[in-house]
């Protein structure tokens, strides 16, 4: 787990001073252990890194024996040991147990192809000086992050928009992906919250040179096809590739633990690891004194059955005073309060080792969230026609409505309203999978947007941030391809989230934790506006928000009805609130 930096340079003008060293120091928390650059004329690699495979030898460039091939990486490619096995006895045999150099071979053996042969999280970026090309690939869903910004011939790319501000790219702000954001309460890639600055897509690569950049798709999940088998064999492969999964994403030079929340993704997780493991496993969990949104207590009774050393802190439910933080680790405003939890989690952890698995991903996969109990509960989610169906389905998970809008937009933003961004992005994603169902339809817009642009954000940010690598087993693409092969019906059946799921790990992890109701990782923001931070948040809106982005008179008004009890506007507040957080974060002006 690392992050990396660089840059391309067409016309390869001399580089400032020091630049790539800002650029590798920004990212000092994603890999504190070492950093590694590469430079010449036009070009440079960089890498910090969190030593966890071959920690003797996997430090980052890895060169080829004639210096025209230069690889970084962060993430894991989890088959590294099988993938290196293939290359023995070739002129690309391996070298060392880095899985950093497995790419190199295979870059060398077969050229930019070999990506589909990956299963991993990864970002990387690979230099051929043979073809004067620079590279950058991001695997198949977008569990690590990498994000790029090109101007007058020079490209930048790292792991974090903050490492690209530090090789002085202007931090302004972008109205349609703020618009997009108040539309999805995230930036939904390839869009982010910075002008200029995009992320690569999940299971793309870029290839750059001299004279422009291409846009490759590698994997594209909207190939699968539904299919029709007996129940039992859905549950078995579900098994297999699950246990399979975990099993790879055992595989570290340092120990491994596991976040565990006592729900059904995690208590499976864990149960999983606990089988294959040669040594404690040890868990982790946070815990509030308000009971709707403890989950301490199923997370010590999941952690007695799988027999982990388990360690339990409880916190102070009000992080607020940390958002100003968790907002920089992000880059990117974010509305989900749940990343402050996380942030406390992953640091309980990192106190301890330097690897976590997590259950991220059972829920988009497999329709874990009451939304879609909700919404596909209404007859009319399924014979409604195609075009009433995504426009309801948009209104569903939608954050602020154009009234809305209308209400809090300030002159900077007002014009955004003339164009249903939304529906930009939604449509042809949608247009991709006509024959799915619609309930898988639902899954995969979560999966090519919530996923990368909001949930996987959650464990990469709040990890690295504290220098933790999380791994997520549900994410293995195998697990991916096969929940889009599986009908919508056996995921949501009767009102039963994760219907086929839950019946496959009943006795794995028995039934009080398959069927607990499920409880969101967040906390009560919206009654402390109410109480104890009503001061705060009405202080905020009084001497905050600045600039001509937002309407002070529209906010008040919001803020008052909630206040008030006239209306529940706590995911709209929060939403307005963490835009304004970070415009005074990263110094955005007006």
């Amino acid at each position: 787990m690392c992050g990396i930096f660089g840059y391309f340079d067409a016309g390869k003008r001399p580089l400032e001073e020091g630049l790539l060293q800002r650029m590798g120091e920004s990212l000092h928390h994603r890999g504190p252990d070492d950093r590694g650059i590469f430079h010449e004329p036009g070009v440079g690699l960089g890498n910090q890194r969190l030593s966890i495979i071959d920690v003797a030898h996997g430090h980052q460039p890895f060169v080829s024996d004639d210096g025209q091939v230069v690889v970084v990486q962060n993430g894991e490619i989890f088959n590294h040991v099988e993938l290196a096995a293939g290359l023995a006895g070739t002129p690309f045999a391996c070298r060392t147990h880095s899985d950093t150099e497995v790419i190199l071979r295979l870059y060398e053996q077969q050229g930019i192809g070999f990506l589909s042969q990956l299963n991993g999280m990864f970002a990387i970026a690979i230099w051929d000086a043979r073809r004067q090309t620079l590279y950058l690939a991001r695997d198949r869903v977008g569990v690590k992050p990498l994000f790029v910004a090109e101007d007058d011939g020079r490209t930048f790319f790292a792991s974090e928009i903050k490492s690209i501000l530090a090789a002085g790219w202007p931090a302004e702000q972008d109205d349609r992906a703020l618009d997009l954001f108040f539309s999805f309460n995230f930036v939904p890639p390839p869009h982010t919250a910075f002008k200029g600055v995009r992320h690569v897509m999940p299971g793309h690569y870029l290839e750059i040179t001299s004279s422009e950049i291409r846009d490759h798709v590698w994997w594209d999940l909207a190939r699968m096809s539904p299919e029709e088998r007996p129940e039992s064999e859905w549950m078995s492969e579900f098994l297999t590739i699950l246990d399979d999964a975990v099993r790879l994403r055992l595989r570290s030079d340092v120990p491994v633990g596991a976040f565990l929340s006592g729900g059904v993704d995690s208590s499976t997780i864990t149960g999983l690891m606990a089988r294959h493991l040669d040594y404690p496993l040890q868990t982790f969990c946070i815990g509030f004194d308000d009971p709707r949104f403890d989950e301490s207590p199923f997370a010590e009774a999941a952690a007695q059955r799988f027999g982990t050393t388990h360690l339990s802190r409880r916190v102070d439910a009000d992080m607020l005073d940390m958002w100003p933080q968790v907002l920089y680790y992000c880059d990117q405003p974010h509305g989900d309060v749940s990343f402050m939890p996380t942030y406390r989690v992953a640091e309980l952890a990192a106190s301890r080792l330097k690897v976590v698995l997590t259950g991220d991903g059972g829920d988009e996969l497999f329709a874990g969230y009451d939304k879609y109990r909700q919404f596909f509960a209404r007859e009319s989610a399924f014979t409604a026609p195609e075009a009433e169906f995504r426009q309801d389905y948009l209104k569903a998970i939608g954050l602020l409505t154009l009234p809305q809008k209308q209400a809090v937009y300030g002159p900077r933003l007002t014009p955004m309203l003339s164009v249903d961004h939304a529906r930009e992005v939604v449509d042809p994603l949608l247009g991709r999978v006509g024959h799915w169902d619609r309930i898988n339809q639902a899954l995969y817009l979560d999966m090519m947007l919530l996923l990368p642009g909001n949930n996987l954000v959650k464990p990469d940010r709040m990890g690295m941030a504290v220098s933790l690598e999380a791994r997520t087993p549900f994410l293995d693409y195998r697990m991916v391809e096969f929940a889009f092969r599986m009908p919508g019906r056996l995921k949501l059946k009767d009102g039963e989230t994760k219907y086929l799921f839950k019946k496959a790990v009943r006795e794995l992890i028995g039934d009080d934790l398959a069927y607990r109701k499920k409880q969101m990782f967040t906390v009560p923001v919206g009654e402390w506006f109410k109480s104890s931070r009503k001061a705060w948040l009405q202080s905020a809106v009084d001497t905050g928000f600045g600039g001509s982005w937002a309407d002070r008179d529209g906010l008040r008004r919001m803020v008052d009805a909630h206040v008030s009890g006239e209306a529940n506007h706590t995911r709209e507040i929060r939403a307005l609130m963490a835009v304004d957080l970070w415009r005074q974060r990263f110094g955005i002006g007006a």
